[in-house]
């Protein structure tokens, strides 16, 4: 190949990518392991919303038609960029094109937030714990970089389970980072406890969440009292198996379910797609 060949196309205008609507750029990505990713993207100056939310993004589909769905928003609403964090499904109709994004791409995003994972939806109380599988932890690492969930709570549990100790790492340099933090470090020693299990790979703590909160040992673990609803308040956030597993664990310590209009011990997300996106 000539040197002119090679200056060619090296200089040739790339073909120009189709405008996308509701368009916000990416600013960073970060391969997590070769099933997860976060990134990050302009937050949109009309955009307000509560930490723990969802909106809808997306990309256009080979018909130039836009491909969405529900992802919570992971940084924290006083954030001047928006986080999201996404598990890589090979023929997943969107995160098969989502994986490939690089800094300066676009992507579509629907500035209507919603969500149940919010202080609102829930009575006042002493402790809260987040209950989270697999990208299940993206709203609460947006909770947990809140100062509103500090000013509530006398403790945060942050329970997350994942296949591999890989899997783990996003959400250990998340809570790592912030004892260090300068808006809320103060806030969060010893507030913040983070229990981290696995279900494949061995690790200090192993089990599943719902195993491990109807066998009482991460209880023991963490030198906790049993969830008593006078106290004890959760959120929740994975698969659709898991939720239904872990509200009937919640209910049997007297936790009822709340909704932004009605207020109780606990909420699910119940927008979260889980692992087939």
């Amino acid at each position: 190949m000539t040197e002119a060949h090679l200056m060619t196309q090296a200089t040739a205008p790339k073909p120009a990518k189709p405008h996308l609507p509701d368009a916000a750029r990416v600013t960073q990505v970060t391969h997590w392991t070769d099933r997860l990713f976060s990134f990050r993207v302009e937050r949109p100056q009309s955009l307000r919303f509560r930490s723990g939310e969802f909106v809808m993004i997306g990309l256009l589909d080979d018909l130039g038609k836009p491909l969405l769905r529900a992802y919570s928003i992971a940084s924290p609403a006083w954030d001047e960029g928006l986080e999201f964090y996404s598990i890589k499904v090979p023929d997943g109709p969107l995160t098969s094109r989502l994986q490939h994004i690089g800094v300066g791409d676009e992507i579509i995003l629907r500035p209507k937030p919603v969500g149940t994972l919010v202080h609102d939806a829930l009575l006042p109380g002493k402790r809260i714990w987040f209950l989270a599988t697999g990208t299940g932890i993206a709203p609460f690492a947006s909770l947990m970089r809140d100062p509103e969930t500090y000013e509530k709570y006398d403790q945060v549990i942050m329970m997350h389970t994942c296949r591999e100790v890989a899997e783990l790492e996003y959400g250990r340099q998340l809570v790592e980072a912030l004892q260090d933090d300068p808006l809320i470090g103060e806030m969060v020693a010893g507030k913040l406890i983070y229990y981290p299990t696995t279900t494949r790979e061995p690790f200090h703590h192993m089990g599943r969440v719902k195993d491990n909160l109807s066998s009482g040992k991460v209880f023991a673990d963490l030198g906790l009292p049993p969830m008593d609803p006078a106290h004890d308040r959760a959120m929740v956030c994975g698969s659709l198996a898991f939720n239904v597993d872990v509200k009937a664990i919640l209910e049997s310590f007297g936790l009822r379910e709340g909704a932004n209009s009605d207020p109780k011990e606990y909420v699910v997300e119940k927008a979260f797609v889980g692992d087939g996106i």
